[in-house]
């Protein structure tokens, strides 16, 4: 009996210190959850208490100057001075005497045609008129003989004036001839292949062999001494511009851009746009340049007044709309800002709509910023005065 009540009596005893040990835990979770949410909280108030701070370099203020636009263009160089050589009279291509890439000079033969039909017509022509000359010197002669007849009234007055009628259709006929002649003579001097112009043989539409047609292309010849590059510019643009207005041209494959000028300007805007045509004239006298390389061109037209600007970089968009932030009475404002002109090379932009001069604005676009954040542009440490120099020691003796 008497163990048995002491071993009830140690069950007892170690039911209670279990109980003790799991109600001491759960205060101890209990204490330091409470003791995690304290300092959140105050992590929280000395989050809210501390605000952003921005160095004076993050900071810009809205400047007023001028932006001056400029105005580009792109495309390929064009020769304007292209010549198309062709075959006027039909036959034989017998040879060519230039390559493509040789140069020539303006009378210079090219080549050679078979013209044989072309001589045989000539031939015919000339038999022709001096068939035509033989008929009228007969008229003329018979005429003569009648005028002394009529003379003596030995014929009538109506065959004198049938005569003279024949001596006239005979010199007709004998301009006709000539006028023919003259014509096929024409035909076989340009049948010849001359260069019309000075300059590089630039394709060779046939080869020796070959049978040409008449007006068929044979060559083609282009000068280098002057390009062009033809652009487009907005109606709303093309006031600011003028012929004779200095421009820069960028070809692929040169380092430096080449100076050109705007030639003429279209006075008419194309068909289904709102462009105009501008020519931009590109001199060439060391042929550098080649016809079809891409350029891009562009005018730089000065600001007539200054503007409010800002630093690109100091500008956002999301949503399809610009705005800035700024610093306000301590904290982060969000403003939507309305944009004029740009200059890329200056990476300023107008800012016409709102900012004034003399508000802070961040220099770039930070990520995770709040409006109404407090915030406040650190203060510019000062920089420790120079110590005075200290004099040089001198020795006694």
């Amino acid at each position: 009996m008497k163990k048995k009540s002491w071993w009830l009596g140690g069950l007892a005893l170690a039911i209670v210190a279990a109980s003790a040990v799991v109600l001491w835990s759960g205060g101890l979770q209990r204490g330091l959850a409470a003791g995690k949410a304290g300092a959140a909280q105050e992590g929280e108030k000395a989050e809210k208490a501390a605000p952003l701070e921005f160095t004076a370099r993050e900071i810009v203020l809205p400047r007023r100057t001028r932006l001056s636009a400029r105005l580009e263009f792109s495309g390929p160089l064009v020769a304007p001075r292209t010549a198309i050589v062709r075959a006027k009279a039909g036959g034989t291509l017998l040879a060519l005497a230039v390559e493509e890439g040789s140069r020539v000079a303006a009378g210079q033969a090219l080549g050679r045609i078979d013209l044989a039909e072309q001589t045989s017509r000539v031939a015919e022509r000339s038999a022709s008129v001096e068939s035509a000359r033989a008929t009228l010197a007969q008229a003329e002669r018979t005429h003569a003989s009648n005028e002394r007849l009529a003379a003596q009234q030995f014929i009538s007055p109506i065959a004198l004036e049938n005569s003279r009628a024949a001596v006239d259709t005979a010199r007709a006929a004998l301009h006709a001839a000539q006028a023919a002649a003259d014509t096929a003579r024409i035909g076989l001097r340009e049948a010849a292949l001359v260069a019309p112009i000075a300059g590089i043989v630039a394709k060779r539409h046939v080869l020796p062999g070959e049978k040409l047609a008449p007006e068929q292309q044979v060559l083609t010849i282009v000068d280098l001494a002057r390009l062009e590059l033809a652009g487009l510019v907005g109606t709303h643009e093309v006031s600011r511009l003028a012929a004779g207005m200095p421009v820069q041209v960028q070809v692929e494959g040169l380092a430096q851009p080449v100076a050109g000028r705007i030639a003429r300007i279209a006075p008419a805007a194309e068909p289904g746009t709102r462009s105009i045509g501008v020519t931009i004239e590109l001199p060439n006298p060391k042929e550098r340049l080649r016809a079809g390389q891409y350029a891009v061109a562009w005018v730089e037209l000065a600001d007539d007044a200054e503007r409010l600007t800002l630093p690109l970089a100091a500008v956002a968009s999301s949503g399809g709309q610009n705005h800035v932030w700024m610093i306000e009475s301590g904290k982060l404002a969000r403003r939507a800002v309305k944009l004029g002109r740009r200059d890329e090379r200056a990476a300023r932009v107008e800012i016409v709509e709102g900012v004034r001069e003399d508000s802070q604005v961040l220099a770039a676009r930070f990520d995770n910023l709040r409006e109404g954040a407090a915030a406040r542009v650190a203060p510019v440490a000062a920089s420790p005065q120079a110590l005075p120099p200290v004099p040089p020691t001198s020795s006694a003796g």
